[in-house]
């Protein structure tokens, strides 16, 4: 039997994805909260980790019946799967938690290190207790969330739906690095690389929007249209 791949893996040009729907992930926020409910906690202040915690949280706040929502930014994770070292608060706490009980939310546990330095910031600020609640954890996390709707146990990278356009966007620029490539070679990559199905005329979208952002540029050899990054030479 194959060894379960339970870490990300070293090389992050080729990985397995899922693509979550809105659906799902509205599901997995039910199943989420639930498991708050059934064990009685009852927070003050529930605070999004920004970005990917926003709807998370919202949906949280949704099936609890809860109002006060507020929110810090961490960066750790970029888009694509593009990780920094170290995780950095970027935007702190805007309110007073001092003696408050808190429930912080993020979409996921992959390192542990966006929630590990968000509990650490929030102790800081002597809330009376807090907890932590994701979508999905994965084991491979160093950080092990008070409650989560679901277990990941082999590693793959998670396209959620409020992050797919720019995930699939900085994928498209990893597929081309120094190659010269045309639209269906791309696709074919997508599903070869990250096993990722993308609609040829949802890629020209992407493609577009990174030849404005001066990102790559579209080379019209008269048989075929080509992409590459912008600024190298033929």
């Amino acid at each position: 039997m194959a060894a379960t791949n339970k870490y990300p893996p070293a090389d992050r040009t080729s990985f397995k994805c899922d693509l979550m729907g809105f659906r799902e992930a509205h599901s997995l926020a039910k199943t989420l909260v639930k498991k708050i409910k059934d064990s009685g906690y009852l927070p003050d202040i529930i605070i999004a980790i920004g970005r990917g915690g926003y709807v998370p949280a919202r949906f949280v706040c949704d099936f609890l019946l809860f109002d006060d929502l507020t929110t810090i930014k961490i960066e750790h994770y970029k888009r694509a799967a593009d990780i920094q070292e170290t995780a950095k608060l970027k935007f702190p706490l805007s309110v007073d938690i001092h003696g408050k009980k808190i429930l912080v939310v993020d979409d996921v546990t992959d390192t542990g290190k966006t929630l590990s330095l968000a509990v650490e910031y929030l102790k800081c600020l002597k809330p009376a207790e807090i907890k932590t609640a994701v979508l999905q954890h994965k084991i491979c996390s160093d950080f092990v969330p008070d409650y989560y709707a679901k277990k990941i146990v082999k590693w793959r990278w998670i396209v959620y739906p409020w992050a797919a356009y720019e995930d699939l966007a900085g994928f498209t620029e990893k597929i081309i690095g120094k190659r010269t490539l045309t639209p269906q070679q791309i696709c074919n990559e997508f599903d070869a690389c990250y096993s990722i199905t993308i609609k040829q005329s949802d890629l020209i979208e992407i493609l577009e929007d990174l030849n404005e952002r001066g990102s790559i540029e579209c080379i019209d050899d008269k048989e075929n249209i080509l992409w590459r990054k912008a600024n190298v030479s033929k």
